[in-house]
């Protein structure tokens, strides 16, 4: 069994108005890695105002999370069947919608991924099949009820 940490830290700047929620939502964000990344809220959420711009909010960090996994399990379920990728690029897009109480969650994540093959190409069910499958061992996917659906742009 593995485990993951990470450390957020935010203190109050002078100036903010935390009673009245007039503050910076700047913060920062440790891996158990060492990397260290600056935070913040959606610009969304709390406005340009209280956001950080250059700043990963929550919700970016799922979707690159979601997008990362099924990534790096798409590579090594292509590298198992036997294909050669070359490129792996997706803009991966994430939707967040008010749930039937009223609360706010993101609810769909599309994955849009571009992938380049050397030798043999993979037919269109070999691709659902392997993304399927990717799916299936994504420990981020297994970790979320965010609906995760795949388009992928075949090249010409």
């Amino acid at each position: 069994m593995a485990s993951y940490r990470a450390t957020s830290e935010w203190s109050l700047e002078d100036g903010g108005d935390f009673p009245n929620g007039r503050y910076s939502r700047g913060h920062s964000l440790v891996f158990g890695s060492g990397l260290e990344v600056p935070g913040t809220a959606s610009p969304h959420v709390v406005g340009n105002k209280w956001s950080v711009p250059g700043a990963a909010d929550p919700e970016e960090m799922l979707v690159g999370a979601i997008n990362t996994c099924h990534m790096l399990s798409f590579l090594h379920v292509a590298r198992e069947a036997g294909f050669l990728v070359t490129r792996y690029r997706d803009a991966a897009e994430g939707v967040m919608t008010k749930r039937d109480d009223g609360e706010m969650w993101v609810s769909k994540v599309t994955l849009h991924p571009q992938i380049s093959y050397q030798g043999r190409q993979p037919t269109p069910a070999e691709r659902d099949h392997m993304h399927h499958a990717a799916h299936q061992v994504c420990f981020i996917a297994n970790s979320v009820k965010t609906e995760i659906v795949v388009e992928e742009t075949v090249a010409a």
